[in-house]
């Protein structure tokens, strides 16, 4: 059916059409998917190139039997009352991940913070993290104190027991942005030494000096707009709560 998870025989039908030589809208046409289905199922199965239905289907399967953070997610934050599609949530899952990982984060933290990320409560304990990822305590440990370093996420005790959970925030890319925005200042200021040490006339001197004022007038952008982003965050929390959304609160 259009909704439900791509068959063997769908698989099969992508394979005929890239043999033909189809566009992804052709022959998600013929199936009566969206473009965006079998585009995102080759690419994830070795490409137009390399694309084999059998394997894809038997990858699929294995990916389905794993109980991923997205999954967990659906399980434990009523995904199921929201109508969340499974197969929507592991595709969200892996491009959230593998974005992450893109921009330079290694895979278990990019996992644990696509984990909390997809979560509705926005909190996990490092048991339920350990379950949702299928890794071990420690690797979950290494995970989170990185996360906790760049400010992504907090740590606080579970006032029904002992354990602590994790706990991601709405505005941890603002927190990020600005830990970004410190460390170009930081750098500026490196480079900014390392020319006077090596003299402005100097070719490492002038190359500094041009990774300098790059940096500190980055970071100065990057300040002004995470400035004016705490105006905005402070602005909807004050509408969201029940003063500012009563017409007395105002």
């Amino acid at each position: 059916m259009p909704g439900g998870r791509l068959t063997r025989e769908d698989r099969r039908d992508i394979a005929a059409g890239l043999a033909e030589g189809l566009g992804y809208a052709e022959i998600a046409r013929r199936l009566g998917r969206p473009t965006s289905t079998v585009s995102r199922e080759v690419s994830r199965n070795g490409g137009p190139r390399d694309y084999r239905p059998d394997h894809a289907h038997q990858a699929t399967e294995r990916r389905a039997r794993r109980r991923g953070p997205a999954r967990f997610a659906a399980e434990t934050a009523g995904g199921a009352a929201h109508g969340r599609d499974p197969e929507a949530m592991r595709a969200l899952e892996e491009l959230f991940a593998e974005v992450l990982v893109g921009s330079g984060i290694t895979r278990t933290p990019a996992r644990v913070l696509t984990c909390l990320s997809l979560t509705d409560s926005g909190t996990l304990t490092a048991a339920e993290l350990v379950e949702a990822l299928r890794v071990s305590p420690a690797s979950i440990s290494k995970a989170v104190g990185y996360l906790e370093e760049q400010g992504l996420i907090r740590r606080e005790r579970d006032p029904r027991g002992r354990r602590e959970r994790y706990v991601i925030d709405g505005d941890i890319w603002f927190e990020a942005f600005l830990s970004s925005a410190r460390t170009n200042a930081t750098l500026a200021a490196a480079a900014r030494q390392g020319v006077e040490t090596l003299g402005r006339a100097t070719p490492a001197g002038g190359r500094l000096e041009g990774m300098a004022e790059f940096l500190e007038r980055t970071s100065r952008d990057m300040l002004d707009v995470a400035l004016r982003w705490r105006h905005v965050l402070r602005d909807r929390e004050r509408d969201d709560s029940p003063e500012g959304g009563s017409p007395g609160g105002r």
